[in-house]
């Protein structure tokens, strides 16, 4: 009964396989070996954009800060919502690598409306050599609340943006669940709707440790590759960088596995319905649920080995009845027996 996090599971088959397939024998390191020429090839093709510069890096904290220092300069700032992963998990990183910029907090939530972006930008009048400049927008999706923008949302978002001159950056450490979700293409979520970078997360959903870096803009190509290896994450083997990616990308297993998963957490929410006391806190889109259950609930589901994120406490004192919010994220592995002898106990 593993909840906790889509980062806790384990690597796809398939994935696994296309790492042993590239460990024989030598093969030209540092990114110019022939499976990244493949996966270059094979992701260009994903998102319809033949001119597209790919890269790969380990982690989506440099996948991110990497892409938005290539996107900004120093004396500028990044709007990002509140809850942005940028902005909440990854320790000034996005400030570190940019040398400097700031992050802007546009709306109070996972998410942001076009207005909330227009009053952001408004605050920083432009050309006022004491204010930061402006830089680009940062979106994450999914969001950290598990909610996706539309195609329709992105689009409006990056036309305030480009109003401004903006660039615009999608974190997608969740991109395969959200495309899974909205049912759209990888090309009619990113760059036909105004997005100029884009990180597509594997560690999330079935691959070891892999992001991919996409520039559909070819003038940001060099610059990234000299602050990919300045920064020390120009992987020397690069081949098993490229075989994970060339694995998640193989027969569409990238789409296939996040919708297994965005099934999952489907399930898992139908059934925490029926649990009484149990209360929906944000609408569920992707591989991820936030719910309150009560402390008795709580308390059953934990003795029993259920791991799982508890975002309000403690569990150990306070009335048995008292709602507390838990997070709930179903990976590629999550079975439905699984689901089901989790839900047998929080019922009671």
């Amino acid at each position: 009964m593993q909840f906790a996090s889509d980062n806790s599971g384990p690597a796809l088959p398939g994935v696994m396989q296309a790492m042993a397939e590239v460990n024989i024998g030598h093969m030209p390191s540092y990114g110019t070996d022939a499976p990244m020429n493949e996966v270059r090839d094979r992701l260009r093709d994903v998102f319809e954009a033949p001119q597209a510069s790919v890269y790969l890096v380990a982690t989506g904290t440099a996948a991110n800060a990497l892409a938005l220092a290539t996107l900004s300069e120093p004396w500028q700032t990044v709007f990002c919502t509140p809850l942005a992963h940028i902005h909440t998990d990854e320790c000034n990183a996005p400030e570190f690598f940019t040398g400097g910029a700031k992050l802007s907090l546009v709306g109070e939530a996972d998410k942001m409306t076009p207005e909330d972006l227009a009053r952001a930008i408004a605050l920083w009048p432009a050309g006022d050599v004491h204010n930061p400049q402006h830089g680009p927008l940062a979106l994450t999706q999914a969001t950290e609340r598990g909610r996706i923008y539309t195609c329709a949302e992105i689009a409006a978002l990056c036309g305030v943006a480009r109003d401004h001159g903006l660039p615009c950056y999608m974190d997608g450490a969740r991109f395969a669940n959200a495309v899974a979700a909205l049912g759209c293409s990888p090309a009619e979520m990113t760059w036909k709707v105004g997005i100029d970078a884009v990180s597509m997360g594997g560690t999330k959903n079935g691959c070891l440790g892999v992001e991919a870096v996409i520039f559909f803009n070819p003038e940001n190509a060099w610059e990234f590759e000299l602050r990919r290896k300045r920064s020390a994450h120009l992987v020397s083997k690069h081949r098993y960088l490229s075989a994970q990616m060339l694995g998640y990308l193989r027969e569409h297993l990238w789409l296939r596995t996040a919708q297994e998963a965005n099934a999952r957490a489907a399930l898992l929410e139908a059934g925490l319905r029926d649990v009484p006391g149990a209360e929906m806190v944000f609408g569920r889109d992707v591989n991820m649920i936030f719910a309150r259950l009560p402390r008795a609930t709580h308390q059953r589901l934990k003795a029993a080995g259920a791991v799982y994120g508890l975002y309000e406490g403690p569990l150990e004192s306070g009335a048995a009845d008292e709602p507390l919010m838990a997070r709930f994220v179903c990976d590629w592995s999550v079975t439905e027996q699984q689901i089901a002898r989790f839900l047998e106990i929080a019922r009671g």
